[in-house]
């Protein structure tokens, strides 16, 4: 990585391969979960301390419930307390935590949780920690485009004036730029229904290296493979 070149200022990771760390060790898939929420922590002091100003995490997806009822129920029990290390972290090192996704589905305490974590740190003026819970895309823009239609319908907004940067500011990110860069770990090659829109002009970087084995050294070969590209944005 070369410091004098430009760091990506929002990076977005696909968390992929707890599941498959844990297989390799002969531990449940809860455990790999575990690890991989440690890394999280970690990765988050790294982005900071590389520059980096915004960092958004594929947490849960609206796909994933799908998954074994234990897992699931694995996956929840460590929301709960995953949510009191992260409010802890975040306060020691001046992180404002966001939630996007739809967190209605999830049982009140956990909800009370994400609302702690962001209210609290809402005045930090550090990274932005952004977690998608609960998240997909499409889910994101189908109600992005049920709240447009109904400020049409309501007369609190013209037709003429739905413009892409209006329907951004109805998506869950709204206030947030753009990623940089894309990053997926586990060596899969798909968006699996993260951030359609935000991506639109997205660096992407795919890696083999299992999400709990991440780390400032894996952070920065994406950064580095981020500096070597030439964005255009469409232009020549």
């Amino acid at each position: 990585m070369d410091p004098e070149k430009k760091i990506p200022q929002h990076v977005a990771i696909i968390l992929d391969g707890n599941g498959r760390w844990a297989k390799k060790r002969g531990l449940p898939r809860s455990m790999g979960h575990a690890e991989g929420c440690r890394t999280v922590e970690k990765i988050v002091a790294d982005a900071d301390s590389l520059g980096i100003r915004y960092l958004t995490v594929y947490g849960f997806s609206t796909e994933n419930w799908k998954r074994d009822d234990t897992e699931v129920g694995a996956l929840i029990q460590l929301f709960r307390y995953y949510m009191v290390r992260l409010l802890r972290m975040a306060k020691e090192n001046n992180v404002r935590v966001r939630m996007i996704g739809e967190r209605s589905r999830f049982d009140r305490d956990i909800v009370d949780g994400l609302d702690r974590l962001e209210r609290e740190t809402a005045a930090n003026t550090g990274l932005v920690f952004t977690i998608a819970i609960n998240y997909g895309a499409r889910d994101e823009i189908v109600r992005a485009a049920r709240r447009i239609a109904s400020a049409v319908r309501d007369g609190k907004l013209k037709e003429e004036e739905i413009t892409e940067d209006l329907v951004a500011s109805f998506l869950d990110t709204e206030g947030l730029p753009d990623p940089d860069l894309l990053i997926r770990t586990g060596g899969e090659m798909r968006l699996s229904n993260y951030l359609l829109w935000q991506c639109a002009y997205t660096e992407f970087y795919v890696t083999d290296c299992l999400w709990p084995d991440f780390n400032k050294a894996e952070l920065e070969k994406a950064v580095t493979a981020f500096q070597s590209r030439d964005r255009r944005f469409g232009g020549v």
